[in-house]
């Protein structure tokens, strides 16, 4: 699709940069990966600035500026078993696959994880597994995660993310009700979740499934 819209990655990384965002690696895989890949047809001349666009269901992808601080909370160091609840189109798993050893992928619409897998597939990446499913499970059979980043908005942590979630891990979530969210980072102790820093505030979609807002 290539650039479009007058904007490009280079204006990408600055408005990441803006935000405060300095993971190297992280900067660099967002420089290498081409959002305009990930995004629907009639959306590409906006794929490069620093908003959300719409991906059907009442639905958009993340901010990439957020999206990305929610990533370098997660301290990736490129070892980690990450889980990701909320797939979009994939351009948030595209970025986590570089980061991190393998990452497990859920989302709630068929017809996006569909789209999501062509997309990642014409970028060569490889180390993901993408799943139909509701994402407030989790993955069990694919536990313990290094890593949870959840992608919609529930006033606390399900619990089944929570016992996934391997002892000294990190999760990220938009804690809320959907609409202005805190989006908080958490640890993994030996008693459960420990809330670690408060990154930005913001407003995402609801988690609908079993541990979120009813289907």
């Amino acid at each position: 699709m290539g650039v479009t819209g007058g904007a490009s990655h280079k204006d990408l990384v600055r408005a990441v940069r803006a935000v405060g965002v300095r993971d190297k690696r992280l900067l660099e895989a967002i420089r290498a990966t081409p959002r305009a890949e990930f995004v629907p047809a009639e959306h590409v001349k906006i794929a490069y600035y620093d908003g959300p666009v719409p991906i059907g269901h009442g639905l958009t992808t993340t901010q990439p500026s957020l999206s990305a601080r929610m990533i370098e909370s997660l301290g990736l160091t490129g070892e980690e078993h990450v889980l990701e609840v909320g797939t979009g189109l994939g351009f948030q798993t595209a970025l986590l696959a570089r980061l991190a050893a393998d990452v497990v992928t859920i989302d709630l619409w068929e017809d996006l994880v569909r789209q999501a897998r062509r997309n990642l597939a014409r970028q060569g990446v490889g180390n993901v597994e993408s799943l139909v499913g509701d994402g407030s499970l989790g993955v069990p059979d694919r536990a313990p995660y290094d890593g949870v980043i959840v992608s919609a908005a529930f006033p606390e942590v399900p619990s089944p993310l929570v016992g996934q979630l391997r002892l000294g891990g990190r999760l990220v979530q938009p804690i809320g009700p959907g609409g202005r969210e805190e989006i908080v980072l958490f640890r993994r102790t030996e008693t459960g979740l420990e809330r670690r820093q408060v990154l930005t505030l913001a407003s995402f979609v609801r988690l609908h499934g079993k541990y979120g807002f009813p289907l």
